[in-house]
């Protein structure tokens, strides 16, 4: 990414320039603040003209990302335009972390966790994390 993103580190991967390593810093005042999240970004072949293609590596509890670190978000599925960036599609999913779409949940659980017990949705999603900042501290 030729501008770097608060709260985001990209790497390109040394074997394959169409493999990015991403770091998702969690959002303050998100229930993901403090939290480190792995994520793989992937570029087709026919990129731009189709959508990269991610994956959180890093265990979340969140609506929109299933226990495979599949990712719900329009602008990675019907929502896909050549004009966006990289960087885009990266800001898209550091505001998921503040902001979840309950309108169109993967883990259908987790969003009815959300809704039904805000507080203790949170505190399970803190716990899942815990590990993750050991490791990046």
């Amino acid at each position: 990414m030729k501008e770097p993103v608060e709260g985001i580190t990209t790497t390109i991967d040394d074997s394959n320039a169409r493999f990015f390593h991403v770091v998702v810093e969690g959002p303050k005042d998100s229930p993901y603040e403090g939290g480190f999240f792995k994520l793989q970004l992937f570029l087709p072949e026919d990129y731009p003209m189709s959508a990269p293609k991610c994956l959180f590596t890093t265990k979340i509890y969140h609506p929109n990302i299933d226990n495979l670190g599949r990712i719900c978000l329009d602008i990675l599925k019907d929502r896909w335009s050549p004009a966006l960036q990289i960087r885009t599609v990266l800001l898209s999913i550091q505001s998921l972390l503040s902001t979840p779409n309950f309108d169109d949940p993967l883990a259908t659980d987790v969003a009815s966790h959300f809704k039904s017990n805000k507080d203790q949705a949170i505190q399970t999603g803190s716990l899942e994390f815990i590990p993750c900042i050991s490791i990046h501290i």
